[in-house]
């Protein structure tokens, strides 16, 4: 397949980031700038011949806007934000919203319920540091694990970690949930967020097979090429359209980002030679997966800009759990070449606190420690354990073997 065909190359996400204040009245008024872009921008991207799969708005951290006082107090708050979200979707695109950052103790102990309620209208994530000593601040990391064992207790089959992730060396503008959050110093912007699996399946099959060295050059070559000559078009697109000046583009996401309705990262795998992802081989191509999402120019690369294995947005991924071909210290290890960390991973029900931390702490320890953002988003299943098939209904998830945290 020819790699121009823009049904290969997505635009998963335009994302939207946006301050909102303690002023509630200002909230809609802040909404329909949104609208205002995006009514700008829709025509020219359908026009252009690309598929717009979904809006998200990304906000500065919630306890800067929501009545914190109790929960009653924030879901009311929600319930107003998402009667405001209803009225901007007159397009038929999918709108998401994230809340932002929590930012302390009282913020994360809020967010179960919150998420419980208001699931994809209310993705949020907690930024954990290093403190003085260089050594990750574990009280944040405690009660971030608490947080998600409470998730997977009051939302069904603990979907609700869906919405929520914790970030280690993660800045602003990345444009995928829930790891994305805003700034309120920052001016408000908008980031564009590719998915382009398809497009490199299709790329590497135009490979003739040649000694390793030079295939797996050529490999790097056509998915480079592939991968640029798409930015290349959406922003000759973006260019063309005059914009409100209400928000400022800073960057694409040049990340594949999985789904269940396109090709698996996996495949990418098998075309470059592993036998499957995690035998032997899947680090150096996964390193050269990495170096394609990092050579793209004439365009500021912000968020992950690499790649995506999640375990459970993929089939490819999620077969491979049920087949037994790595683990989540494979995963981790990945990581050390790759993004995005330990996403989507469902994990066993009765995982215990303190492996999970142990888990993040891993991961928090390597992303400062390679300087890169990394992320761990874990499914702990009530009444599953280790080895047994998750039976998630949610349509963004595929079902897996429930792995096993060492401890």
């Amino acid at each position: 397949m020819d790699y121009k065909n823009k049904s290969l190359c997505r635009i998963r996400t335009i994302s939207f980031f946006l301050t909102l204040c303690k002023d509630k009245t200002q909230w809609e008024i802040a909404f329909r700038s949104v609208k205002k872009e995006v009514d700008l921008l829709l025509p020219a991207i359908q026009k252009s011949g690309y598929v717009l799969q979904s809006i998200r708005i990304i906000t500065n951290p919630f306890g800067e806007y929501l009545d914190l006082t109790d929960v009653k107090n924030a879901k009311a708050d929600l319930q107003y934000l998402t009667e405001l979200l209803n009225k901007l979707n007159e397009s038929g695109i999918r709108i998401r919203f994230a809340i932002g950052a929590a930012s302390n103790e009282h913020e994360i102990a809020l967010l179960p319920e919150l998420i419980a309620d208001y699931g994809d209208l209310c993705n949020a994530c907690v930024n954990v540091p290093l403190d003085e000593n260089g050594i990750l601040d574990n009280h944040l990391i405690e009660q971030s694990v608490s947080a998600v064992q409470r998730i997977a207790q009051i939302t069904p089959r603990a979907e609700g970690n869906f919405n929520f992730t914790v970030n280690f060396n993660c800045k602003p503008f990345i444009p995928y949930f829930p790891a994305g959050y805003h700034l309120s110093h920052l001016p408000n912007s908008f980031v564009i967020g590719l998915e382009t699996p398809d497009l490199l399946v299709a790329a590497l099959k135009s490979v003739s097979k040649s000694s390793h060295n030079q295939f797996y050059a050529d490999c790097y070559q056509s998915m480079q090429k592939a991968l640029q000559h798409h930015v290349d078009e959406i922003l000759t697109t973006l260019s063309a359209v005059k914009l409100s000046g209400n928000f400022e583009f800073v960057g694409i996401d040049s990340s594949a980002a999985p789904s269940k309705n396109g090709a698996s990262i996996t495949e990418l795998y098998e075309l470059m030679g592993v036998p499957y992802f995690g035998a032997a081989g899947t680090i150096e191509v996964s390193a050269l997966l990495t170096k394609v999402f990092k050579s793209v120019q004439n365009v500021p690369l912000v968020g992950f800009s690499g790649l995506m294995l999640a375990v459970t947005e993929d089939l490819g991924l999620a077969q491979g759990t049920q087949q037994e071909q790595f683990d989540i210290r494979s995963l981790l290890t990945y990581s050390a070449v790759c993004g995005i960390g330990l996403d989507t991973v469902p994990v066993a029900g009765n995982a215990n606190a303190a492996s999970i931390a142990a888990i993040m702490r891993d991961t928090g320890t390597m992303a400062f420690r390679l300087n890169k953002p990394l992320t761990v988003r874990l499914f702990p299943i009530p009444n599953k354990i280790a080895g047994e098939i998750s039976e998630f209904e949610s349509d963004d998830l595929c079902n897996c073997r429930i792995l096993g945290i060492p401890y």
